[in-house]
């Protein structure tokens, strides 16, 4: 073991069911370990970005802006500085960052600020890859709206389609949810997508690996043929081009893209013998010093079930998510791991993208990633906010 320290998307991009096959993306493929490697973490200097703006100098409603102000907000992040002042104009966007760079304000600000200014007649659909960071796009929402009499319904797989069907019958200006729950809302009349002049694609990258491209495009064939269009991503393939071609119309592109992975982040990898107990070499690095808040990912939902089990019975505090577990038992264990109840959470990748969890002292890829960048994703829940993080990747030797 290292020591370590603290063209047509009918064409070839897919295939007939729409699932989404690249060389890049190769299940099992072997990926450099060289790239899990990287002890030089100190953050290197690069030139400050200065604002253009100052939230106040937006021509967004008064309302808007004491909730800004209210969340401690006064000079916008550069993805929101370049974004948002375009996006009021009412034009279409594609916007290229990493994850935690503010994304999600730099849409939502603006597409309220658009119902407001309809009086409430426009609505928006915001599509995103996961439970979770449709979850936490609804709650930023609710922050950013708040008193402004604007109804938001969250529509994900594995919570009660009962409450979504009645949040649903109720006025609400926004629908943010999984492709797969809001096709079947929209088959069964519920999500009515002519009244939706606006649309956005987060994660859009994410959402192409997981062959939501023919459910997308269903969705997309009931919203108006005259509409905003806005697609966040964190890469730009090929495949991504070609979503920009064929659901928004002559988009303004903004990339605030920095490196591939978050500075300050140390990385190194954990040899394994082949035939030991991976689960042994855990529990050592489990109950070192400084491994406070961790998160482990694996590979299959049977295996990360599995592996949390273990380490419970073995006295960690342990929880897991993962696709089999209903959205209720997903967030509550979130939410204990967000809080400190839980020191350990083990995961698919259903937890790489999105989400934003305060204080993650260590990463460790239990399981190799499928591709390097989900690598990237991975350890991109440590190390946020300027702060320094710990990615571990164990590999059998």
């Amino acid at each position: 073991m290292r020591s370590y320290k603290k063209n047509d998307f009918r064409k070839s991009p897919f295939s007939s069911r729409g699932r989404f096959r690249s060389n890049n993306f190769k299940r099992g493929a072997r990926i450099d370990i060289s790239k899990f490697i990287n002890t030089n973490c100190v953050p290197q200097k690069t030139e400050q970005y200065i604002s253009e703006h100052r939230f106040s100098d937006f021509n967004i409603s008064q309302g808007i802006k004491n909730n800004i102000a209210k969340k401690g907000y006064a000079i916008p992040t550069p993805i929101q500085d370049k974004a948002i002042p375009h996006l009021l104009k009412g034009l279409d966007l594609v916007g290229i960052a990493n994850t935690g760079t503010g994304k999600t304000g730099a849409f939502l600000i603006p597409l309220i600020n658009k119902i407001i200014l309809s009086q409430g007649k426009e609505n928006a659909l915001i599509i995103a890859p996961t439970r979770e960071l449709a979850i936490q796009i609804d709650q930023e929402l609710k922050e950013f709206s708040r008193t402004l009499n604007i109804f938001s319904v969250c529509c994900v797989g594995g919570a009660s389609i009962g409450k979504q069907i009645q949040g649903l019958r109720r006025p609400h200006n926004f629908v943010i949810g999984t492709p797969g729950r809001i096709k079947d809302l929209v088959q069964r009349k519920l999500i009515i997508l002519p009244r939706f002049g606006s649309l956005v694609l987060d994660e859009a990258d994410r959402m192409l690996d997981m062959g939501f491209i023919n459910d997308i495009r269903f969705i997309a064939s009931f919203l108006p043929k005259t509409r905003q269009a806005l697609l966040f991503s964190a890469t730009m393939s090929n495949e991504i081009e070609s979503a920009v071609r064929e659901f928004t119309k002559n988009p303004i592109r903004v990339s605030v893209k920095t490196s591939a992975a978050a500075e300050g982040i140390h990385q190194d990898i954990v040899r394994v013998q082949r035939g030991a107990s991976k689960i042994e070499v855990l529990h050592d690095l489990l109950i070192k010093p400084g491994f406070s808040k961790v998160l482990v990912f694996g590979r299959t939902k049977m295996g990360v079930e599995r592996l949390s089990r273990d380490l419970a019975k073995r006295g960690f505090k342990t929880d897991s998510i993962h696709g089999n577990k209903n959205q209720s038992k997903r967030q509550r264990a979130l939410q204990s791991f967000k809080i400190g109840g839980t020191q350990v959470l083990i995961a698919t990748d259903v937890a790489a993208r999105g989400l934003d969890i305060n204080g993650v002292s260590h990463v460790i890829n239990y399981d190799l990633p499928a591709t390097y960048d989900d690598y990237i994703h991975r350890i991109g829940r440590t190390g946020r906010a300027g702060k320094e993080g710990c990615a571990l990747t164990f590999v059998e030797s």
